[in-house]
């Protein structure tokens, strides 16, 4: 059942709420003395078993325990800012990059190492060099296959805000999914478009929590399409397909803002004191075992190093036909502004 646009407000601001108080795995406090040379402490914003293989891989590779603290984007981003310089995090993973650029515009990351650089096209990662691409996601329309035939898919992202939309698609405007490509798009058409498309969505769509809520919602036949990442569908497929098999995937293609591909990231912050071992770990993930964690897995996230080619069931990142769009230019703050005024938050 959709949600309504106040309660999915207030779940977002309770998010915020809860800024500093995820529990760390494992029962132990990355800040506690106990802290060893030998283990460094990860702020994870990624899926967290996905983050676990490539953990477990890491030690059993180079003895080097992790400790990790699990959350979401936004609310690890805002943690590390808060704690700035005093922040135990050693590394900082994301799902998708608005976080990174808030803790890199806050000065708060090192400089990634060359050879970690060198493993990652420069599409996939922000000219500055201050973090980079771990895994990658893109930005689909997931469609009931009865409610919205082929011939009546829209052309473009931007076509949604059209009165003919309304009632007729869904997002999660409260996730840090959404709000990446809404972040896309800002940097993509400028401020003006981005706010009469946020009003058009405010009129439109119809609003739920979490992408896999909008698939299933779509699948049941309440709301003809939805905005979410490829890797929902897939994972479903691969599972029963109970969530997913009345749907289909749009690809809007063309450098459509509809067709962005949001950039996981990771990062090493320069407070840690661990720092080797830190950039020891990003070297490992965007290395070839870690991305073939990302081919072999059951994440259906995009790879995006070490010329380790994707899973094979995804549309390869090459004909996906995504618009350019620098990750360390995707502007959070703005997005939450934009998103409050137009009645979205």
């Amino acid at each position: 059942m959709a949600a309504g646009w106040k309660t999915i407000a207030s779940a977002a601001i309770l998010t915020s709420t809860l800024v500093g108080l995820t529990a760390c795995s494992n029962g132990s406090d990355p800040g506690s003395p106990g802290n060893s040379p030998e283990q460094i402490t990860v702020y994870n914003a990624q899926h967290e078993s996905l983050t676990q293989e490539w953990v477990d891989m890491f030690t059993a590779e180079t003895g080097i325990e992790v400790n990790l603290r699990n959350g979401g984007d936004a609310e690890l981003g805002n943690q590390i800012v808060a704690e700035g310089a005093a922040s135990p995090a050693d590394v900082f993973l994301t799902e998708n990059s608005p976080a990174m650029a808030l803790v890199e515009n806050a000065g708060l990351f090192a400089d990634v190492d060359p050879d970690t650089l060198a493993q990652v096209p420069e599409q996939y990662r922000p000219s500055t060099g201050k973090w980079t691409g771990i895994a990658a996601r893109s930005t689909v329309f997931v469609h009931n296959k009865d409610k919205l035939p082929q011939d009546q898919l829209p052309k473009s992202l931007l076509d949604l805000q059209d009165p003919s939309w309304k009632g007729r698609w869904a997002a999660s405007p409260s996730g840090a999914d959404f709000q990446a490509i809404v972040g896309a798009l800002l940097e993509l058409r400028g401020e003006d478009a981005t706010r009469a498309w946020l009003a058009g969505m405010k009129e439109n769509a119809v609003p739920y929590k979490g992408n896999s809520t909008v698939m299933k919602a779509v699948n049941a036949g309440e709301v003809p399409g939805g905005i979410i990442y490829q890797y929902y569908w897939f994972g479903d497929q691969a599972k029963t397909g109970e969530n997913s098999s009345n749907t289909a995937l749009h690809y809007f293609r063309n450098q459509d803002p509809g067709a962005f591909v949001s950039v996981s990231g990771g990062g090493v912050l320069a407070s840690s004191n661990k720092a080797v071992a830190a950039q020891q770990f990003l070297r490992f993930v965007t290395g070839t075992s870690g991305q073939e964690v990302l081919r072999t897995g059951d994440s259906f996230e995009y790879t995006v190093g070490s010329d380790v080619p994707s899973n094979p069931a995804l549309v390869p990142l090459a004909d996906l036909q995504a618009p350019t769009v620098d990750p360390s230019k995707l502007n959070s703050q703005k997005v939450t502004q934009l998103m409050t005024e137009a009645g979205l938050l």
